[in-house]
């Protein structure tokens, strides 16, 4: 990147260049990213491409001042800390589903971070409803969070669904759970971007993916709480766990695209139609 890109990447989540890649500074620039930066699918369901490439992902996510998901928050974050001087490694991981099945290979894009002052910690700001801040790596016990109570455990040879249902886990494998849930099985071998291109394309384009199959937009508020507009269901949760809802009616659209713009600072010409919603099929 760009001395000029960073700066512009900085600007918009509102921080000030960090002298040292520390911990400090990158917990700042997570839970910035997850204020700033939406997590959302709104290209699926667009019509537009999910391109991973270092410049397409920062024409979006920093110059078209977008969201995205996983691949392309993770993507361009990794991005930007490799830029300010953080060790940054790409991994793969699978999204515990029902009945214990895993996701798809590349299901998901996490990344591991070496800072100057504290170790490796596991940054994601690119699985929606997750942790506001960096995990340690290397702590095996609860990690509290305000986003909820984490844990990074050992999968170990033994665990089942790692490959689709059945089989074994590698013996390096992670689990991370949230609330004592499995959230997703991490590898730890180290990938690099166009790794994930298949697993982006199919995300995007199987009738099988959540993200066909949901049209949402998401974000962390400044009082640690979290705000999504799913469909046209705004839903705006309080740190505390109070809950605001409404539901915008199909002749809404400009009040959904205000939505957009001034919850999420998303400008749109046209409000996003999940596949099949336009002429009435499933």
């Amino acid at each position: 990147m760009k001395s000029s890109e960073v700066d512009a990447y900085l600007g918009r989540l509102g921080v000030a260049r960090p002298a040292r890649p520390s911990l400090d500074a990158l917990r700042e620039l997570h839970l910035r990213h997850l204020q700033t930066v939406p997590f959302e699918n709104l290209s699926v369901h667009l019509g537009e491409a999910v391109v991973l490439d270092e410049k397409r992902l920062l024409d979006k996510v920093v110059g078209a001042r977008r969201g995205g998901f996983c691949y392309e928050l993770n993507g361009a974050f990794a991005a930007l800390l490799d830029a300010l001087g953080f060790e940054v490694t790409l991994l793969a991981a699978r999204v515990h589903g029902p009945r214990g099945r895993l996701g798809i290979p590349y299901d998901h894009m996490a990344l591991r971070v070496r800072t100057v002052d504290a170790g490796d910690w596991l940054a994601d700001v690119g699985f929606g409803a997750h942790s506001h801040y960096p995990l340690s790596w290397r702590e095996r016990s609860g990690q509290e969070d305000p986003g909820g109570s984490f844990r990074i455990a050992e999968a170990g040879p033994d665990a089942a669904g790692a490959r689709g249902g059945g089989g074994t886990a590698d013996a390096a494998d992670l689990d991370l759970l949230k609330d004592g849930e499995p959230e997703y099985r991490l590898e730890t071998r180290p990938r690099v971007l166009a790794d994930f291109v298949t697993g982006a394309w199919w995300h995007s384009t199987s009738p099988e993916s959540h993200f066909l199959r949901s049209l949402v937009c998401s974000r962390v508020t400044e009082d640690g709480g979290r705000i999504t507009l799913s469909g046209r269901r705004l839903k705006v949760t309080a740190a505390n766990g109070a809950r605001e809802e409404h539901e915008y009616g199909e002749e809404e659209d400009e009040a959904v695209l205000a939505v957009y713009r001034e919850r999420f600072g998303i400008v749109l010409d046209r409000v996003p139609v999940m596949s099949g919603e336009a002429d009435g099929t499933d």
